[in-house]
């Protein structure tokens, strides 16, 4: 597409647009650049990205896109034809997402789109969702928190949503590659920044509203509206008939419930008075069994994956597939074919007559459904090992050990990922939550505390290890060291039986 074709395609018009070219690609990382590639500077906090224009022009750039007068001239002066767009985020964020949309030329019109959003339950909702299309004969994408995961090929991302232009190249290349549906994670951020603005999507799930982020947003309000967006904004973007799968035991969805005006598939556990409910279900640790009711259909299901807050998983995805116009009963038989999500209440198997459990609760709500869900298929007793996160959400860090320690029998509070903060002043601060008079130790190396819970449980006690889950990485400083829960598991294990 000629450079100068894909703004009136986008219908936006530049601040200043000089020279033309013939653009074949539309990316925002100079290495990623081949040789006619169009690169856009992003407006960012830390970087001038018109520094690398430069660079761009040495990987093969033939255009750019700037936000500044400055950028422009650079631009300019190197021999490329440019556009200037607003230089505040937002502005800039309303404006690239039409432009990609019109040099992608509307990638999601051609498949189907299931966006999911809410604090917790995005990341398995969206691979079930995934993985019983795949069972009902659909080539089916995921793209989220894992990764990008098409049929046969996965990658990791940097964001659970990433920004426009990168997600707009995945959303090509999953059309491009014949993917008929995309089951997405939607994060407030994207929201909130309109990285998912033009994106067509066909059902929207909100599956909960807890505390979190409010490092970023500030406030509860901030984050739910932004949440809130995916359902009364981002619909008029698109003429397909979008449907709101929403869960009724949580007050945040079902105050979308009544501000939504466009089809619902409204769902609760308990209640069968809703377009999808629970008749009856049993809970283990790797399976869960039932019953599911939608009007006069009953329908009885089997999936293999345990614990109790899975239930509520599991309604997000079956109602999400009936926004798509599946039959309940199709889904149900699809549902025994998705397979756990890694990092997810996954079981660590060893011979030592204890249950380890890995699991990515990394919020106090999460933590609390997580310990909530594992003491009634525990026979001894419970040990949580669990740390916070630096550079997030302070105030969530002693309501995390409150509901740990709360919940458990023995409690080790640890690292996660302290990023640019001091491990220790995290794990203090953590330590201010622990509820007095419950048993509880403090070891700020990850890989001894989980080795110390693992040595220290007895046959029938399960140790629950939270906040990381499938991340095979800890982040100390801005480096990323390679470091996997389940591993250190394995380690504790073997440590144990030296011991014996």
């Amino acid at each position: 597409m000629r450079f100068s074709e894909i703004f009136s395609q986008a219908g936006v018009t530049p601040i200043a647009l000089a020279g033309d070219a013939e653009v074949t690609s539309m990316v925002m990382d100079t290495r990623r650049l081949s040789a006619g590639g169009l690169f856009v500077c992003m407006p960012g906090t830390t970087t001038d990205s018109h520094s690398y224009l430069a660079p761009a022009v040495s990987a093969g750039a033939v255009a750019a896109i700037v936000y500044s007068a400055d950028g422009f001239a650079e631009a300019t002066r190197l021999g490329l034809a440019a556009a200037q767009l607003p230089s505040s985020k937002q502005e800039f964020a309303d404006v690239i997402w039409r432009v990609c949309d019109a040099f992608f030329e509307h990638p999601t019109r051609e498949m189907k789109v299931v966006g999911v959003t809410g604090t917790n339950g995005k990341t398995t909702t969206a691979w079930l969702i995934r993985d019983t299309l795949q069972a009902l004969g659909v080539k089916a994408a995921y793209l989220g928190t894992l990764g990008f995961q098409l049929p046969g090929e996965e990658r990791e991302l940097a964001n659970t949503t990433p920004f426009a232009v990168d997600l707009y190249n995945l959303l090509a290349e999953a059309r491009d590659k014949g993917v008929e549906a995309l089951a997405m994670e939607v994060s407030s951020h994207a929201l909130k920044e309109r990285r998912v603005e033009g994106v067509e999507f066909d059902v929207g799930v909100f599956t909960n509203l807890t505390q979190d982020h409010l490092d970023y947003h500030g406030s509860m309000e901030d984050y739910e509206a932004s949440k809130r967006r995916l359902f009364l904004e981002l619909p008029s973007q698109t003429e397909k008939h979008f449907v709101a799968a929403l869960n009724m035991d949580d007050t945040g969805a079902a105050s979308l419930a009544h501000d939504f005006e466009g089809k619902k598939v409204l769902y609760g556990a308990a209640d069968c008075s809703y377009d999808l409910g629970l008749e009856s279900v049993s809970v283990a640790v790797d399976r869960i069994t039932g019953r599911m009711c939608a009007g006069s259909t009953e329908v009885d299901f089997e999936a293999q994956l345990g614990g109790s807050y899975n239930v509520e998983n599991l309604l997000s995805a079956t109602a999400a597939l009936m926004g798509l116009g599946y039959e309940l009963g199709y889904i149900a038989n699809a549902l025994s074919e998705a397979i756990p999500v890694p990092g997810r209440f996954e079981a660590v198997p060893n011979g030592a007559g204890i249950g380890i459990l890995v699991d990515y609760a990394h919020t106090p709500d999460a933590l609390e459904k997580l310990l909530d869900a594992v003491k009634p298929l525990t026979k001894g007793r419970v040990i949580t090992v669990f740390g916070c996160g630096g550079d997030r959400d302070r105030t969530k860090r002693p309501k995390m050990a409150l509901a740990a320690s709360e919940r458990s029998d023995v409690t080790v509070a640890t690292s996660d990922n302290p990023r640019t903060e001091d491990a220790q002043a995290i794990l203090d601060e953590v330590l201010t939550g622990i509820q007095a008079g419950r048993e509880s130790i403090a070891i700020i190396d990850r890989g001894e505390a989980i080795s110390h819970a693992v040595c220290i449980a007895r046959p029938g006690d399960v140790v629950v290890i939270a906040g990381k889950g499938h991340e095979n990485y800890q982040i100390i400083g801005r480096t990323k060291y390679p470091m996997d829960d389940r591993e250190l598991a394995r380690r504790g294990l073997e440590a144990r039986a030296a011991a014996a």
